[in-house]
């Protein structure tokens, strides 16, 4: 009876530790795509005035700002743009009830004079008649804001259970701990994946002597992510921001 506690102990771990490595091969790729889904959605799309005025006359304005720009720090793949408030400001960022996000640059700055009021003269009262149908921009409430907050919490789960087993797991095989730490920070989650694929869905079947150090993976993580970049700025611009946001 002594030895049995113990050896059912064991079992249990060793249980655990054939469950884990099968659950996050497929939680990590589901919340992956409900995170890309959601977030592609919710992402600022560059518009213009006219369909600013499209979108006030069908009555879809929801919440608007103006700022000076976006904020993003660009530290967390998973983080959202937020529009730097600006008073005058030379962009409008609105929110439509289907849930997507639009901004431009092509609406003139309010009045300089009196912060607080809308220059009639330069915008026509566009600031006036915003405010007659929507509400500041906020975080949380409406529906876009709710999609982008979403997309936030689902990208940290995804990193907090990645992180999880990278850490607190079996020691990887197709690299070290800090070879895929560095990778994981690439943009849009592909480190992620990369990670789930290679170390849960096609582990090599023995340690790999060469595995990938940490500086290795820091220059992917610098090679890579300038590569995912150009890639996204060359799609924009040939697809449109339509289809590929930001």
């Amino acid at each position: 009876m002594i030895e049995a506690i113990p050896t059912r102990s064991r079992a249990s771990r060793c249980r655990w530790r054939e469950v884990v490595p099968v659950v996050l091969r497929w939680a990590l790729p589901v919340l992956w795509v409900l995170w890309a889904s959601l977030a592609w959605w919710a992402e600022p799309r560059e518009s213009t005035e006219a369909q600013l005025d499209r979108d006030l006359a069908a009555g879809q304005v929801v919440t608007f700002q103006r700022a000076q720009g976006w904020a993003d720090d660009g530290a967390y793949w998973g983080s959202r743009p937020r529009p730097q408030h600006a008073t005058n400001g030379g962009m409008l960022a609105w929110t439509v009830s289907n849930g997507q996000s639009r901004y431009t640059f092509d609406v003139p700055p309010a009045s300089a004079s009196y912060p607080g009021e809308p220059d009639l003269s330069a915008n026509t009262g566009l600031d006036a008649r915003l405010a007659a149908v929507a509400g500041p921009w906020h975080v949380g409430g409406d529906f876009a804001h709710r999609i982008a907050g979403t997309a936030g919490v689902l990208a940290g789960v995804l990193t907090v259970l990645w992180l999880g087993r990278l850490i607190g797991g079996a020691p990887p095989l197709a690299g070290t701990r800090w070879f895929w730490f560095w990778v994981g920070l690439l943009p849009f989650g592909v480190g992620v994946l990369a990670w789930t694929y290679r170390e849960l869905w096609r582990p090599p079947s023995t340690p790999v002597l060469d595995r990938g150090s940490g500086w290795r993976g820091f220059g992917w993580l610098v090679l890579a992510g300038v590569g995912i970049s150009l890639l996204v700025s060359t799609a924009r611009v040939v697809i449109g921001t339509a289809v590929v946001p930001g």
